[in-house]
């Protein structure tokens, strides 16, 4: 695994840690005020504290999208793809604001974990450009984990993550940030996600499509031997 997803990964457990189990034990432990506050309070408090960490990842994340979003500007009749260019734009759109004002880093870090379904999506790319036959094995195998990394990563998360920010609406932290960042964070996120599904949908009819042609390809052969 690249190095830059093992932080991305790391950062990411790093933080639920944090925020789940560190913060609310110490707090309890040396603040005798942290009991008495509601839900909503502990919430903010545990939240908050130095984001560098999220937003190194954020300006590695920022400077790979605007790079890929020149590459595709300078060569769209080979790379050129509106979806992608949607997805830049809408993250790039968000990210500005967790490297300006340090806003929203936890959901913003959550959103860069889709990422780790990239290197088999890229890895597919190599296998069609090498005219690996979609039934060799290794071909297969990544069709197969780029799918369930996919999902996992990408679609499966969507619950929990608009749960999550639900929770936020009509409190202070939330009218706090403003109605840019509001509109940047729920925004970015809804063209992500319909993005994903779109892309999740395309992903499973391929997979599919590979797994049948595997399978035929061994029932050929079968009957070959036979």
């Amino acid at each position: 695994m690249d190095v830059s997803y093992m932080i991305v990964v790391g950062s990411f457990f790093v933080f639920q840690v944090l925020f789940h189990v560190v913060t609310p034990r110490l707090s309890t432990l040396l603040s005798w005020g942290y009991k008495n506050l509601s839900q909503e309070q502990k919430t903010e408090w545990d939240s908050r504290g130095d984001p560098t960490l999220v937003k190194v990842n954020i300006a590695i994340a920022s400077g790979y999208l605007m790079n890929d979003l020149l590459l595709l500007l300078r060569h769209w009749k080979t790379l050129g793809d509106w979806f992608f260019v949607s997805h830049h734009l809408a993250a790039l759109y968000a990210y500005q604001y967790v490297l300006a004002r340090g806003l929203l880093p936890y959901f913003a870090n959550f959103r860069l974990i889709a990422e780790l379904s990239t290197p088999f999506v890229n890895q597919r790319w190599f296998f069609e450009v090498l005219q690996f036959p979609r039934s060799t094995r290794l071909v297969v195998l990544n069709g197969v984990a780029m799918s369930v990394s996919f999902f996992l990563v990408r679609i499966a998360v969507i619950p929990s993550y608009y749960l999550q920010m639900a929770f936020t609406f009509g409190t202070a932290a939330f009218h706090r940030l403003g109605l840019g960042p509001q509109c940047a964070w729920i925004i970015s996120s809804v063209a992500l996600d319909i993005l994903n599904t779109i892309w999740m949908y395309k992903i499973a009819r391929g997979c599919w499509k590979i797994l049948f042609t595997s399978q035929k390809h061994r029932k050929a052969e079968l009957s070959k031997s036979l």
